[in-house]
């Protein structure tokens, strides 16, 4: 018995050690490890509010975070008008750290202050003011972390370096903000650009059905009064895939009215992708351009080919033509030299600004060998949503 429990007594100390040998090698993480994971999973959290802007409720959001980042006794975000936000203790000394960010903000120089209270049960001794840097247009503010001890160069350190950061946040949310500003100019401005010569030829077209068929006339006017209805539509960023394809259909019938059997389109679209939603007037100038740079200038029959495929998480769109072709290096100029080119920059930008730069226009064509134009949506994305 006593060899019986002898070899019981190995065998349990061979598997705690084999136990605890594999809990060293499976760890989570070693103490270094954890602490830069702590570190960056708690600036994640408080770079998500400053990437939408500083104002009370961002800064909120961001409190919390940002005090376990320099771990202060409180932090605060101030601007010249108050307190946007505090987390932890310190707010009896609002007006203090106000009157002393302003002069941070206005020197734009980081200082350290002594606080002092009248109050017997306040252990606040100083804070760290370190201004934020924003653009020439935003309102000033300043980031204070404060201390129930004099700061000690640790803290100050930690301040300024989180200031820096909590700048950069907001430099990059004046990047979104510009982005989201240019891609609604180039809206603007692709609107303006649909061509006067379409409309005249539109109406060209109609004029010469009002006395041979004036009930094909009728239709025609409906239809042209209904693309620029959409086109022209003020309101709203996205649309969706289905919303795009009704007007193209409108425009494709008024072109068709005027190339007549010269015009043929071949039309292929998965059901499941028509809710898709993506930048308004974003497909519609792919199908101008192949009819207005690829067909119009084709003898014979042309066809302009529209497809759109489900590809897992993305929508691909495809438009493409067998007309004359054109050196590629013309997409890269938005201008009107003729009177008659829809810039595609512009739609590129917009797919970029909202999707991300990997998801731009692919465009493949040469002269005389037709124009093929590509772009990846995403079926969903938290920035598109059709109104």
């Amino acid at each position: 018995m006593p060899s019986v429990l002898a070899a019981l007594a190995l065998v349990a100390a061979l598997a705690a050690a084999v136990i605890a040998v594999t809990r060293r090698r499976t760890g989570i993480a070693t103490p270094g490890q954890r602490a830069t994971y702590d570190v960056l999973h708690t600036a994640a959290l408080a770079a998500e509010p400053l990437r939408a802007g500083l104002d009370a409720t961002t800064a909120a959001k961001a409190a919390s975070h940002l005090r376990a980042l320099v771990e202060a006794d409180g932090l605060a975000l101030v601007t010249a008008d108050g307190v946007l936000a505090l987390d932890g203790k310190g707010d009896h000394h609002g007006d203090q750290l106000v009157a002393a960010a302003k002069k941070a903000m206005h020197a734009q120089r980081s200082s350290v202050e002594v606080l002092s209270c009248d109050r017997l049960d306040c252990d606040l001794r100083g804070a760290v003011i370190a201004p934020l840097t924003r653009s020439a247009d935003e309102q000033a503010a300043a980031l204070v972390a404060i201390a129930t001890q004099a700061p000690a160069p640790g803290l100050v350190q930690a301040t300024l370096e989180t200031a820096r950061w909590v700048s950069a946040q907001l430099a990059l949310h004046e990047l979104d903000s510009s982005r989201a500003r240019l891609a609604q100019a180039e809206l603007r401005a692709l609107r303006a650009q649909i061509s006067p010569h379409f409309i005249y030829n539109a109406l060209g077209a109609i004029a010469s059905f009002v006395r041979t068929d004036p009930d094909r006339a009728r239709e025609l006017i409906l239809e042209f009064a209904e693309f620029t209805r959409y086109s022209f539509r003020s309101h709203g960023e996205f649309t969706t895939l289905a919303e795009e394809l009704r007007s193209i259909d409108r425009y494709l019938t008024l072109e068709r009215a005027r190339f007549g059997e010269r015009l043929r389109v071949k039309l292929q679209v998965a059901p499941e992708v028509l809710p898709v939603v993506l930048p308004f007037l974003c497909v519609q100038p792919l199908v101008e351009n192949a009819v207005r740079h690829g067909l119009s200038r084709k003898p014979g029959v042309g066809m302009i080919s529209i497809m759109a495929r489900d590809a897992g998480a993305e929508c691909h769109i495809i438009v493409e033509d067998d007309g004359v072709g054109m050196e590629p290096s013309v997409f890269n100029d938005s201008s009107e030299k003729d009177g008659q080119h829809v810039g595609l920059s512009n739609v590129d930008d917009r797919l970029r600004a909202v999707f991300g730069d990997e998801f731009g226009l692919v465009v493949e064509t040469a002269p005389g060998a037709g124009t093929k134009v590509s772009m990846r949506v995403p079926k969903f994305h938290l920035s598109a949503r059709a109104s």
